[in-house]
């Protein structure tokens, strides 16, 4: 419950926000009495569709910590804790990136890593991954999530779904409004967008919004394949990441929140919409890669 409450509580205060900052540039008014001023819809669909992605990237790590219910260790307090720490630290600076942020949630076997920047992210383990796997398989799961943070993968999927969104909310547009002028060909009277925009828009958004769905779900199935990779590089070997992923494979792995999902060990399979390929094609990939 609490993760649905923040979820709609965000997404309302993002809405609320780029739609002032969408009204103070003057973009929102691209309906004219001439017709549809294409600049303007250009404008607003650029806010709407980076804005919204931009501000998610920003907030991603408190709001992960907080729909995740992630304790962040700032002093070890136990030996797997200092474990953890060093391990992270070991694989950062192989990485050549600042020293990510901690954390262990409550939860079956998963981890994700978030943030908007490369030297300022947030690593974060479950509990069941901490006591269903071995320190080496562990270690490599790590290593895959600090490689998304190498690879900058969180905000290459911000651009992407900034792009996506931006094509969504611009087409549905302009779609809407030739449908609108069609139905209401010859009808001088009426002035202003009618039902048959109104309706179309709507209905485009959702269509659209799927469509874009499955581009951005196809992308991050291609950035896990580059993580797994990344580990099995910083690991120095691939034996660990084909162990751990193969584990992974036997065991119930954990939901994560919509906003770090994608950046997740494990996520769905077989689907359009899945942010990670089944695990037997990850490890047919690490199987024959060469090193």
């Amino acid at each position: 419950m609490k993760r649905i409450i923040l979820f709609v509580l965000t997404n309302v205060l993002v809405v609320t926000v780029l739609g002032i900052v969408a009204s103070l540039l003057g973009v929102n008014r691209y309906l004219t009495s001439s017709g549809l001023d294409l600049g303007s819809l250009l404008g607003f669909a650029l806010v709407m569709g980076f804005g919204g992605a931009i501000i998610s990237l920003l907030i991603s790590k408190p709001m992960a910590k907080w729909t995740s219910g992630v304790r962040v260790i700032n002093q070890p307090q136990n030996a797997d804790e200092a474990w953890i720490v060093e391990t992270v630290r070991k694989l950062a600076e192989k990485a050549n990136i600042g020293m990510p942020e901690v954390g262990i949630f409550e939860g079956d076997p998963n981890a994700f890593a978030t943030g908007a920047f490369k030297n300022s992210a947030l690593v974060a383990v479950s509990t069941g991954l901490l006591q269903g796997m071995t320190h080496e398989e562990i270690e490599a799961v790590i290593a895959h999530e600090i490689a998304h943070v190498a690879n900058g993968d969180m905000v290459t999927m911000t651009l992407i779904q900034g792009v996506m969104n931006t094509f969504v909310v611009f087409l549905s547009r302009v779609i809407g409004y030739a449908v609108d002028s069609f139905l209401r060909k010859g009808d001088e009277r009426s002035s202003g967008p009618g039902i048959g925009y109104m309706i179309t828009t709507i209905v485009l958004d959702i269509v659209l919004g799927f469509a874009a769905s499955m581009v951005v779900a196809w992308f991050s199935r291609h950035r896990e394949f580059r993580a797994d990779a990344g580990s099995a590089q910083l690991m120095g070997r691939r034996q660990p990441m084909i162990n751990a992923l193969a584990r992974l494979g036997g065991l119930h792995t954990g939901e994560l929140p919509k906003s770090v999902a994608a950046f997740g060990i494990a996520g769905g399979v077989g689907q359009l919409f899945a942010t990670h390929p089944p695990i037997e094609e990850r490890i047919a990939a690490l199987q024959n890669s060469q090193g």
